[in-house]
């Protein structure tokens, strides 16, 4: 039974880099979309993870930034300042 407040998301990725570090974690940034019912967002995710010895991809942690230009701006310059 279903209260109405149950969203159905599918997450779809547009686009995403990685880059590979230590023996075997990675970093990825990736831009995404989330599509339920009610419309579609898009944001940017960054995200840590790890390749386990069978090859398979697992993911520790993840942030989810919102794609707006003043924030993209202002995340890019203090990167690069830091």
């Amino acid at each position: 039974m279903s209260d109405g407040n149950e969203r159905n998301v599918q997450f779809e990725v547009v686009d995403s880099h990685r880059i590979q570090f230590g023996k075997n974690n990675f970093l990825e940034v990736a831009r995404k979309k989330a599509v339920s019912d009610s419309g579609t967002t898009e944001f940017i995710s960054l995200s840590r993870g790890y390749t386990m010895k069978d090859g398979s991809e697992r993911y520790k942690s993840s942030i989810s930034i919102p794609d707006e230009p003043d924030i993209r701006k202002f995340l890019a310059e203090h990167i690069q300042g830091i």
